[in-house]
């Protein structure tokens, strides 16, 4: 009897140890495909003749600087925004998050032409605009209204679900110790949702700094990195993508892995 309870645990450990291993190839081989593109840039890149082409440098600082703009926008609008989705309920609130939800779920070119017809100098928003001054398209504002479509859904979900996260006690029990609304979401809820808003933030960054699609159709000028890396494969060549492409990748990974590493070490200080 205990010599088949024996061989029974055995066959049992057996067959838990070879289920871990399954999985563990599965996601080896997960990995390995999704990042083998990146180890070929390795490969592909000609480091003899490694430079930047003209007009490279000038495509970065347009991204850098704009991106940096459309963040603070997207903060400002997708953080009350997100708050106000998490915790309210109301009837046809799931036609509020379709809307929401649209720029995300629309192809990039499709929402470009969305947006040039809106906001174009034909548009009903973007003609009036226009003969205040203000162009959009072609223009400073206009690649900034790209990136913003393009990352704003992101940090809105990212940071709804960081919001839906938090007890709604805790913010009861901070009214009730006499503190307002607005220093409850001051000292305890962002606090307590900074994981999912650094997430957010950082998703947002390398949405808005590779959008490529809408700001192909409204601001082709300025050029900014993808559409840069996009001329240079038209003009000179795939050799004159991959110094730029290195770049790009340089500039946008160490923000949110910061992000990422900061607000993890909060999460275990507290």
């Amino acid at each position: 009897m205990k010599t088949d309870l024996g061989r029974k645990d055995s066959v049992f450990t057996f067959s838990i140890r070879k289920g871990a291993a399954l999985l563990a190839a599965s996601g080896a081989a997960g990995l390995l495909l999704l990042t083998l593109p990146f180890f070929s840039l390795i490969t592909a890149t000609s480091w003899s003749r490694f430079h930047l082409a003209p007009g490279d440098l000038a495509a970065v600082e347009v991204s850098v600087i704009y991106t940096a703009v459309a963040l603070i926008f997207i903060v400002f609008i997708g953080t009350p925004t997100a708050y106000w989705m998490a915790r309210h309920r109301f009837h046809g609130k799931w036609l509020i998050e379709l809307l929401l939800l649209l720029p995300l779920l629309t192809p990039p070119l499709a929402m470009g032409l969305l947006l040039a017809t809106l906001y174009g100098p034909y548009g009903w928003v973007g003609a009036p605009l226009q003969h205040l001054g203000l162009l959009l398209t072609n223009s400073a504002p206009a690649f900034i209204l790209a990136q913003f479509y393009g990352a704003a859904p992101y940090f809105i979900i990212a940071a709804r679900t960081a919001f839906e996260g938090i007890p709604m006690e805790l913010e009861q029990v901070s009214l009730t110790l006499g503190k307002n609304r607005w220093q409850t979401f001051l000292h305890v809820t962002l606090p307590l949702a900074r994981l999912g808003l650094a997430t957010g933030l950082a998703l947002a960054w390398v949405r808005a700094l590779g959008e490529f699609g809408i700001v192909l159709v409204i601001a082709y000028f300025p050029q900014g990195i993808p559409v840069k890396l996009w001329v240079n494969l038209q003009d000179i060549g795939l050799g004159a993508v991959y110094p730029l492409l290195w770049l790009f990748f340089l500039i946008a990974m160490p923000f949110p892995l910061l992000l990422g590493v900061l607000s993890r070490r909060g999460r275990l200080a507290a």
